[in-house]
C-alpha cells in the first residue's frame, strides 16, 4: 500500500490499518546497490537450495503477440495494489477471478505493489508472486506488471530485488513482459504493441517503474516537509519520448497509446481542484465540469517531491489517451485533463488499508479498458467493477489462506 504518515491519512483512513513507514533508501540507490553487490545473483542462487527443484522457477516461454480481435475490439483489466505475503487474503483472488470469468479481457496489468513486506525467504517471494498471477494463468490470459514502491519489501531478508522478480514474472506462459529497457532508471520499463487486424500496430502500452522513495538527502537537504515516494526520473522521460517518436516514424503514424505507472503524477491533484493552489469545493465543482471528473478521492495524491515532466512530454507527443495508476487505495476517480486522462484503478487487495470502519473494503475493485478500432483514439472508455457486484465478502477482517502450489519446472 501507500505508506503514509498519520499527517498524510485523510479522516476517512484508520493509520492503523497502514503500514510500517518506509525506510527512506532512495530507489534508484537501492536497486543500484542490490546490482553491484550482486545480491540479486546471490539471492537466486539462495532460490535452488531453499525450493524444491519441483516448485521453482519456469523456462522462460517466446514472447506473446496481442491482437484486436475479428470484431476490432480489445480489453483490458488492471488489478492494482494486490499487495500481500504468501499467505494472500482469499478475497483478493475471488476477486480476480470473478473480474476474469465476467469480462474476459485480452490483457491484465497487474500495476505495482503486487506484493509487499512479510517474505522471509526466497521462496516465499515465489508463493508471494504466484498466488497474484494464478488467476490469469488458469485462465490461458496474458498479463504484464509494473512495479511499486512495496514490491521490495522483502528484499532485504529475501535476497530478491526487482530484477529477480521481473525474472520470475516472465517465465510464466502467459506473461508478456518483455525486457526491461537498458540503461534506463528502474525496472520493467517497456512498451507492448498490440496489432490491428490489418496486422500492423493499433494501440500501445507504456509500462512504467515509479519507483519506491525519496532519498533521506538530495544535495545536502533533506525532504521534511515534502513527500517522501520516489519520481519518474528523466531518462524514463526520455525514454518514453525518444520510443514514441520512433514508433511513429515506422509505423508511419502516431499510435495511440494508456501508459501504466504506480506512484501518480502531481497533475492528479490539479486535475482535481482545477487549480494549483487553491484547495476549496469551489475549486473542486469547477474541476468536475471541466475536466469531467468521476469517481472517489478519498485521500490525497501521494506523488513524489518533484514533478517529473513526464505529463509535458506525453502532451507534446499526443499519443498518451491515458495515464492510470494505483498506489492511494481508496481513491477512484478520472478525469480528462487537456485532452489525457487521469486515473485510479482503486485497489485489488483486500489485505491491505481501505476506508475506515465497516467500509474498509467496499471500494476493493478493478479497472476496465474498452478498446475498439473503429473508434477515434482507440479507447472507447474505462469503467470500474467492485467486489460488492459479485457478492464477494466486505466484512471489514483478514482471511488468508495458504499459498497456492507453485508451477512445476518444465
Amino acid at each position: 500500500m501507500s505508506e503514509k504518515t498519520a499527517g498524510d491519512m485523510p479522516s476517512e483512513i484508520n493509520p492503523a490499518e497502514s503500514g510500517t513507514p518506509g525506510s527512506g533508501t532512495s530507489a534508484v540507490d537501492r536497486r543500484t546497490f542490490l546490482s553491484l553487490s550482486g545480491l540479486g545473483a546471490a539471492g537466486a542462487a539462495t532460490v535452488a537450495a531453499a525450493a524444491p527443484a519441483a516448485a521453482t522457477e519456469l523456462t522462460r516461454h517466446p514472447q506473446r503477440g496481442l491482437r484486436f480481435g475479428r470484431d476490432g475490439r480489445f480489453k483490458i483489466v488492471q488489478f492494482n495494489d494486490t499487495q500481500d505475503d504468501e499467505k494472500v487474503d482469499r478475497r483478493t483472488l475471488e476477486l480476480m477471478r470473478a473480474v476474469l470469468d465476467d469480462e474476459r479481457p485480452d490483457l491484465v496489468i497487474l500495476n505495482g505493489d503486487n506484493i509487499t513486506g512479510g517474505c522471509d525467504t526466497p521462496l516465499e517471494m515465489h508463493q508471494a508472486m504466484n498466488n497474484v498471477v494464478q488467476p490469469m494463468e488458469e485462465r490461458s490470459v496474458p498479463w504484464a506488471i509494473t512495479f511499486g514502491n512495496h514490491d521490495e519489501d522483502s528484499t532485504p531478508n529475501s535476497g530478491l530485488d526487482e530484477a529477480d522478480m521481473l525474472a520470475f514474472y516472465r517465465s510464466y506462459r502467459y506473461n508478456v513482459n518483455g525486457p526491461t529497457a537498458r540503461g534506463v532508471t528502474g525496472q520493467g520499463n517497456s512498451n507492448l504493441l498490440i496489432q490491428g487486424r490489418n496486422g500492423r500496430p493499433a494501440f500501445n502500452l507504456w509500462l512504467l517503474d515509479s519507483g519506491r522513495y525519496a532519498p533521506e538527502t538530495l544535495a545536502g537537504q533533506d525532504f521534511e516537509g515534502y513527500p517522501t515516494w520516489d519520481w519518474l526520473r528523466m531518462d524514463q522521460v526520455k525514454w518514453y519520448y525518444d520510443t514514441s517518436v520512433q514508433l511513429e516514424r515506422k509505423v508511419g503514424h502516431v499510435v495511440p497509446s494508456l501508459m501504466f505507472i504506480h506512484i501518480p503524477l502531481w497533475e492528479y491533484r490539479f486535475m482535481w481542484f482545477g487549480s494549483v493552489d487553491g484547495r476549496t469545493d469551489a475549486d473542486q465543482e469547477r474541476a468536475k465540469a471541466r475536466h469531467a471528473i468521476e469517481g472517489e478521492r478519498n485521500e490525497d495524491e501521494c506523488p513524489g517531491p518533484f514533478n517529473s515532466g513526464m505529463f509535458s512530454a506525453i502532451q507534446h507527443r499526443g499519443d498518451v489517451r491515458g495515464v492510470f495508476c494505483g498506489h492511494d487505495h481508496v481513491n477512484t476517480y478520472s478525469g480528462n485533463y487537456y485532452g489525457v486522462l487521469l486515473g485510479y484503478a482503486g485497489n485489488t487487495g483486500f489485505g491491505t488499508y481501505g476506508l475506515s470502519g465497516d467500509e474498509r473494503n467496499r471500494l476493493r475493485g478493478a479497472r476496465v479498458y474498452d478498446l475498439d478500432e473503429s473508434v477515434d483514439g482507440v479507447l472507447a472508455g474505462t469503467r470500474m467493477r467492485f467486489a460488492a457486484e459479485y457478492g464477494i465478502d466486505l466484512t471489514a477482517n483478514d482471511q488468508w489462506m495458504e499459498p497456492l502450489p507453485l508451477p512445476k519446472r518444465r
